[in-house]
């Protein structure tokens, strides 16, 4: 049986599709441990056995790229995808990822510095903080971006040469510095920007080298819209990417190469991650492609309560990014550095302080979303 028997001349899975719930609620669920861990880790032990679990397997292959591969198959499943309404939720997020950062870095640390008087901790690195990119500034610049080329009506295939010329471009033209700190931040956004001491100016998801794996995305789940077995699907072509994606992870992990190179500096590795090269790239939607069939398979076995959980987790993902943030910032670099003059934690009270402030995030989106709903309603009547 090929994959052309599987394929419906009309779409057939215009529902919710339950793997990407899962493959969002996932991350979202992980973030307040992976950046606690992160913010609470000295250097010289982030490598540890359950440091490295969080920061690189959840926090790379199973984080960032999941979210960005489901954001883009996502699209196919919206009621609101034409060019217009794709760029304005570009806009959007684009917007959303610097108030973002006024809420997780310009309040906190301004609050640290009014308590500390330390401008090395909290004042100096502000214009990165504040103006530097993220991962939503980068959904902002890809919607944009997409909306775009579905105005000039490229093909599918124009859009992923696009992509693949993006990529590899990105790969080429990374760990840049322009020798202006504003100007490595404006380019940032765009390509992999860094400055030559190593010290705040990090680039994180630049356009270029991102593009492809939500494109990746999009393209797969106009594909799944017109699958007609999903379970013999999933079942035929999960294994493969899933199983060659993780052995060319390792395989990078002992040889020190692509988004797992090591350097002189902590920072310099976390940029082989965010200055992602070409082949990172085909490694993390392999990956996506893989585990989004296991996820399928989880979903159907799930107990109701637990899907639930997972549903309204993906549902929430944008408020629970939003909120879990200032508190991460705020408890690590605010008030346990006030106290103790360091933030760095034993790694079983950094466990402890993630699990805290997810049961404070999650049930506050909760709120966030509720009021959200009756603001619609009340807007509507």
């Amino acid at each position: 049986m090929s994959l052309r028997d599987f394929v419906s001349d009309s779409p057939v899975n215009n529902g919710r599709q339950y793997e990407f719930d899962l493959a969002r609620a996932v991350p979202v669920f992980f973030l307040p441990f992976v950046h606690t861990v992160i913010e609470c880790t000295p250097v010289d032990r982030i490598y540890e056995p359950i440091p490295f679990f969080f920061n690189i397997i959840i926090g790379q292959p199973l984080g960032a790229p999941m979210f960005l591969f489901a954001m883009g198959a996502c699209i196919n499943f919206s009621r609101k995808h034409t060019p217009a309404e794709n760029m304005r939720r570009g806009l959007f997020l684009f917007i959303a990822g610097f108030l973002l950062n006024v809420l997780r870095f310009l309040i906190p640390y301004l609050t640290g510095y009014a308590i500390t008087q330390d401008a090395d901790k909290f004042i100096t690195p502000l214009p990165y903080r504040v103006f530097g990119n993220d991962v939503l500034q980068f959904a902002g610049l890809f919607f944009l971006l997409f909306g775009f080329l579905q105005y000039l009506k490229l093909k599918d295939r124009w859009m992923l040469l696009v992509a693949v010329l993006m990529s590899v471009a990105g790969s080429f033209i990374r760990h840049f510095d322009t020798g202006n700190n504003a100007a490595n931040i404006a380019l940032g956004h765009f390509i992999g920007t860094e400055d030559s001491a190593g010290l705040y100016v990090m680039s994180d998801f630049p356009l270029l080298n991102w593009f492809i794996v939500p494109l990746c995305g999009y393209l797969f789940g106009k594909l799944l819209l017109y699958i007609n077995d999903k379970k013999s699907f999933y079942l035929r072509l999960f294994p493969i990417p899933l199983i060659a994606s993780v052995a060319f992870f390792v395989i990078e992990y002992k040889f020190e190469f692509g988004q797992m190179a090591s350097g002189e500096t902590l920072l310099f590795s976390e940029n082989c991650y965010y200055h992602a090269l070409w082949y990172d790239a085909i490694g993390y939607v392999a990956f996506a492609i893989g585990i989004l069939g296991a996820y399928y398979f989880a979903m159907k076995i799930m107990p109701g309560f637990l899907k639930k959980f997972v549903v309204s987790l993906s549902r929430n993902i944008t408020r629970v990014y939003v909120i879990h943030w200032f508190f991460v910032v705020m408890l690590t670099n605010v008030v346990l550095y006030s106290i103790r003059g360091t933030q760095d934690l034993p790694i079983g009270p950094t466990l402890l302080l993630s699990l805290i402030i997810f049961l404070i995030t999650y049930p506050l989106s909760l709120l966030w979303e509720r009021l959200s709903m009756k603001r619609r309603e009340v807007k509507a009547s």
